[in-house]
């Protein structure tokens, strides 16, 4: 998926994330974190957003891993997680970034090339629903968004009835 793709898609998960966790959906904080998540997993493609911005080191990771090698893993997962953890991360900055970088994982999946989630081993896993790039990405991104809308409607909905119900 492209850059602005993913940023949709990882905010998107930390609204639908965060409530689950107790944390605030609507932090500025958080919401910027969960956007850099997103972005972060294409550091090993030069051409990426993150890529250009981060030379040499995107340059560097994709002479050595290729671009959906390691970064695209559930390694760099549990990585960054004990990088946070080791930095002293704060619970909600942890969450937000994470939520953020597991939602490209998933958004990459339903591209045909899929992602090796066990990297280093050989097998890559996903569901084809669309092209990097294409109008069905654009036709799924903004399904998942009127899909987040829709569910932070009703779940504001129900907590009113609810506050005038449960009383």
């Amino acid at each position: 998926m492209m850059a602005r793709s993913h940023v949709v898609v990882g905010v998107a998960a930390w609204l639908a994330a965060a409530p689950l966790l107790h944390l605030a959906p609507y932090d500025p904080a958080y919401l910027v974190l969960a956007a850099a998540g997103a972005l972060l997993p294409d550091v090993d493609h030069p051409a990426s957003w993150v890529g250009r911005r981060t030379r040499p080191l995107s340059t560097a990771l994709a002479a050595l891993l290729g671009h959906r090698g390691v970064t695209h893993s559930a390694l760099a997962v549990l990585g960054l997680l004990a990088l946070l953890a080791e930095a002293g991360g704060r619970r909600g900055v942890v969450a937000a970034l994470v939520v953020g970088y597991l939602s490209h994982l998933a958004a990459d999946m339903l591209t045909p090339r899929g992602l090796r989630l066990a990297w280093p081993l050989r097998g890559s896993w996903g569901v084809p629903l669309c092209r990097t790039g294409s109008a069905m990405e654009t036709v799924i991104v903004l399904a998942l968004v009127a899909g987040t809308l829709w569910s932070m409607r009703h779940e504001a909905a129900l907590a009113a009835l609810c506050g005038r119900v449960c009383r």
